[in-house]
């Protein structure tokens, strides 16, 4: 296995989120959005109403962002998320509770 380099060449990904307060709204936005049509359209929709992140009136987009920018947890779940993965699952930062869409992580 190739050893990442942070140093000399950091990753960048583009990602969404929809950061909530608590984990019932976290929970409820994961079903809602896995059981949609459409989970990324929904994934936006939701990001716009119930984020408490100024990003939620981007529908959620962060844009991208280079490793070491964003907090460890947040950080950790970006590199081992897929690219387009239906979220499944949220992490909690000091923040609150974060559901991530990844769009591209490059090495």
């Amino acid at each position: 296995m190739r050893r990442h380099d942070k140093r000399n060449n950091p990753r960048t990904a583009h990602v969404r989120h929809i950061l909530v307060p608590d984990k019932p709204l976290a929970r409820k936005l994961i079903e809602k959005i896995s059981a949609a049509r459409n989970p990324l359209k929904m994934f936006k929709k939701s990001a716009k109403i119930y984020s408490t992140c100024p990003s939620g009136s981007k529908k959620g987009d962060l844009g991208v962002f280079t490793e070491g920018q964003m907090v460890i947890e947040f950080e950790t779940a970006v590199w081992d998320t897929e690219v387009d993965e239906i979220p499944s699952k949220f992490i909690k930062t000091q923040f609150g509770y974060h559901i991530i869409w990844v769009h591209s992580k490059a090495d």
